[in-house]
């Protein structure tokens, strides 16, 4: 039990920027049990989504959305954003396997790392202000809509971790470090534990609004991304590394909140391509 606890600890400790301490012991035992990052994406996605309950609730729409990026990288740190700007620069780097990978693996930032942030920031600001309006439109009431998104940033925090077990599990290392790690102890039945984990959360994320089904999309959605993902990164550099796995979580968390504002549209009278 005790090194249970150590790796649970650890996992907060390695996956956000609660101050839990965090030790090489403590490391291993997570990395033995890396179906915790779920239990992880649980908890965080509670707490950005009473976060976001409450600015949704203060202020206008723009600011508690932007207060809500804001806050969920506070929490979550940057070290995933780092991997979707050096996954920028690998993929739009001219050239060799072997030239890709060194930028990649390059700690100067390039304009295909700046392109790559400035999108994803963009859309999942776009996503949290689209996703305020649909659940309002659905609730027709402020305070359910509200906790209508404090679900949904549950179901798209967890969303993003099953997309990290999602490339471990299925990806192959291109070098040695912390994402070889978590690859080489990902095995098929530790993602299993951690899928079962998921689809349970994010289905009973919405059920109280009728929308149980939106949770499970939302999953589905985010770990075809994560696969999407997995296929441009063997292109480009014959395999993944840390920053191709937080890439899939920055990825999965937005393609989540999309997915929950197409089933809310759709309940709210259509999807415009679709009347």
């Amino acid at each position: 039990m005790n090194s249970f606890l150590l790796a649970l600890r650890s996992s907060f400790g390695f996956l956000s920027t609660i101050p839990v301490g965090l030790t090489m012991e403590g490391l291993d035992e997570f990395f033995k049990r890396t179906y915790l990052h779920i239990i992880v994406g649980a908890v965080l996605g509670l707490v950005m989504g009473v976060f976001a309950f409450l600015t949704m609730m203060t202020f206008p729409s723009q600011i508690s959305a932007i207060l809500i990026v804001i806050f969920v990288y506070y929490l979550t740190g940057l070290n995933h954003l780092d991997g979707l700007a050096d996954f920028g620069d690998g993929v739009t780097a001219h050239g060799s396997v072997e030239k890709k990978i060194r930028a990649l693996k390059d700690v100067a930032l390039g304009i295909g790392g700046v392109g790559f942030c400035v999108m994803g920031i963009l859309t999942f600001y776009s996503a949290i202000i689209s996703l305020q309006s649909e659940a309002f439109l659905f609730a027709n009431n402020m305070q359910t809509a509200a906790t209508v998104l404090l679900s949904s940033m549950l179901v798209a925090e967890v969303s993003a971790m099953q997309c990290m077990l999602t490339i471990a599990a299925f990806g192959k290392s291109i070098h040695e470090g912390l994402g070889s790690i978590l690859v080489k102890n990902t095995t098929i039945s530790k993602y299993a534990v951690g899928l079962l984990g998921s689809v349970f959360i994010c289905t009973l994320a919405l059920i109280p609004f009728g929308l149980w089904h939106a949770g499970l999309i939302a999953l589905l959605a985010a770990i075809i991304s994560a696969f999407v993902v997995l296929n441009i990164s063997n292109r480009h550099f014959g395999g993944i590394n840390g920053d191709i796995i937080g890439t899939s979580n920055e990825v999965g968390r937005t393609i989540a909140l999309i997915t929950i504002v197409l089933v809310l549209s759709y309940h709210n009278g259509g999807i415009p391509w679709m009347l």
